[in-house]
């Protein structure tokens, strides 16, 4: 194991393989756990907390890990490792909200952690394939926030209203201009995409470029957080109507 941390190269990645493909059906897999059994999992204290715990785990030693192997790999560096893209992001808040079980953190990591952590495991900017590190990291962490984003909504007395939506968004479009204007000129960085769009084919490949590119990056980031909170009331709905 400790040889596969260790190892810089391995197979490519192939997107939509194998190993894509039940990376993804976990992910579902644990979507649907989380939707379908959310009662029993808040009421049962035992599972709550096993669940709560793991979670936490996951998303601290993906992150403390990634950070050891770039740096024993000579590798890591300022432009690229620290985790400053929005699911980078997520994964403190949500981290953070599995201890406290602050409000507005549970809001907050609802909106930037499901969708944009989905789209990445969808469309992974990735360079190995199963049993790599760097595989297992990926889908892991980002999985692990995409979960954390729906289980501190489902087992927790907080409501995601369109208000939530609208603070949560003026929050992202300032943190937007902070990376864009100050960290990415400072650090040569691509953080947010907000640069340049990734390397590996995703739906920001069709926004554009120039100021139309920053345009739609606004208009997808506005959609995105109203599709999800369209789904969430439509699942409250039918929660409710149970």
């Amino acid at each position: 194991m400790m040889g596969i941390f260790l190892e810089e190269h391995g197979e490519p990645f192939t997107a939509f393989g194998s190993s894509h493909l039940i990376a993804l059906f976990i992910y579902f897999a644990g979507i649907t756990i989380f939707l379908l059994f959310a009662k029993k999992i808040l009421y049962n204290r035992s599972v709550y907390n096993t669940i709560r715990w793991s979670l936490f785990s996951l998303l601290v030693l993906s992150e403390v890990s990634y950070q050891t192997y770039t740096a024993l790999n000579g590798i890591w560096s300022l432009a690229d490792h620290i985790f400053l893209h929005l699911c980078g992001i997520a994964g403190i808040t949500g981290a953070i909200a599995l201890i406290n079980h602050n409000k507005l953190l549970i809001q907050i990591t609802f909106f930037i952690g499901l969708v944009p952590a989905f789209l990445a495991l969808v469309t992974p900017e990735l360079p190995y394939d199963f049993p790599h590190y760097r595989y297992l990291k990926f889908f892991v962490h980002h999985t692990a926030i995409s979960w954390t984003s729906i289980f501190l909504v489902v087992s927790n007395n907080v409501t995601i209203t369109f208000k939530t939506l609208l603070k949560t968004y003026g929050y992202v479009l300032i943190y937007a201009a902070i990376i864009g204007f100050f960290v990415n000129p400072l650090l040569g960085s691509n953080y947010l995409y907000l640069s340049h769009t990734p390397t590996a084919n995703t739906p920001l490949d069709l926004l554009g470029s120039g100021i139309w590119y920053y345009v739609n990056l606004c208009i997808l980031a506005f959609v995105v957080f109203f599709v999800q909170y369209k789904l969430y009331r439509l699942f409250t709905r039918k929660k409710f109507e149970q």
